[in-house]
């Protein structure tokens, strides 16, 4: 077990700093100032598109797409990453759930346990790291004096902003993988497949990190985070929750008090922050749209009237 559990270890690690190195070594003429560009534009919108301007250089336009900051500072190789995550996790998802609908409680597949076990515990711990390394050279390309090497200041900063998402990591690692191994009974490997689908919309959220607002691939792919989001990690739970109630033919609204206390209350914590996520990411839609429908206002400029001498 121990075994196989570093082997999961060293997946992602070891993806994450390969693509660190060979990212600069395919895109050499990317300069520094063209990285704090788009470090400060990304910050911007909030993590989710770059506003290039003249930085672009026709560089892959009819695509949108840009990644500059990936190649220097690795931001981008961890949203690779977590895209392959993504894909490895909705895939072991479709299949366990796939298996087991001819009884939602006591059909069994093996992933449903050893994908948490190989590669999820793994990549929760990674992914903790690489949002650290992420915060940490994002500070640094902007020339903040705290971050010209690494202390508890820098990581004490990086918590107070990331906190709900440095909370969800812990959360999942201790309650989900608690769960998955001693408190099932062996029962339930359908929904813990459905939670695994929730990782759906992440290759699609990362995508969204390196497309330029103004092209239509940009567009498609929000359309695609908020749908891919909202099925996969909002209305999942009240698809579970009918999936169960089916199961001991009970009407939807009597399923959560046929449920244990905890059952419910570790559901809800996990959709809490979804319904957050999900809140912001509508409302920085929103101010896209609102953005783009938006005419350039060019300013008006009024000619000099010629002041006539007096006689």
């Amino acid at each position: 077990m121990l075994q196989v559990l570093a082997c999961g270890a060293v997946v992602f690690p070891g993806l994450f700093f390969a693509l660190r190195r060979l990212l600069p070594c395919v895109f050499k003429h990317w300069s520094d100032a063209d990285v704090v560009l788009i470090s400060e534009s990304t910050e911007r919108v909030g993590g989710g598109g770059v506003i290039a301007g003249h930085t672009m250089n026709g560089l892959c336009k009819n695509l949108g797409l840009v990644m500059k900051y990936a190649a220097i500072e690795g931001s981008e190789a961890w949203g690779l990453v977590s895209s392959i995550h993504a894909v490895m996790a909705t895939t072991a998802g479709v299949i366990v759930v796939s298996s087991c609908r001819g009884s939602v409680i006591s059909d069994r597949h093996w992933l449903a346990t050893y994908f948490v076990i190989w590669f999820g515990v793994p990549y929760m711990t990674y992914d903790i790291f690489a949002m650290y390394l992420s915060h940490y050279h994002r500070f640094r390309v902007k020339g903040h004096e705290d971050y010209k090497r690494h202390s508890l200041r820098t990581i004490s900063t990086f918590v107070r902003r990331e906190f709900l998402l440095v909370l969800h990591h812990i959360a999942l690692l201790t309650i989900l993988l608690p769960v998955t191994l001693f408190f099932r009974r062996e029962q339930g490997d359908f929904f813990i497949g459905c939670l695994f689908l929730t990782e759906l919309s992440t290759p699609f959220v990362s995508m969204g990190k390196i497309l330029i607002q103004d092209c239509w691939l940009h567009k498609a792919n929000g359309g695609m985070v908020l749908l891919t989001f909202f099925m996969c990690r909002i209305a999942l739970f009240p698809y579970m929750y009918w999936v169960y109630g089916r199961h001991y033919d009970l009407p939807l609204y009597s399923v959560p008090f046929h449920l244990p206390v905890l059952a419910n209350l570790g559901n809800a914590c996990i959709l809490a922050p979804q319904v957050y996520w999900f809140v912001l990411l509508c409302r920085k839609g929103f101010r896209l749209y609102r953005r783009s429908r938006m005419p350039e206002v060019q300013p008006d400029v009024q000619p000099l009237a010629d002041n006539p001498k007096a006689d």
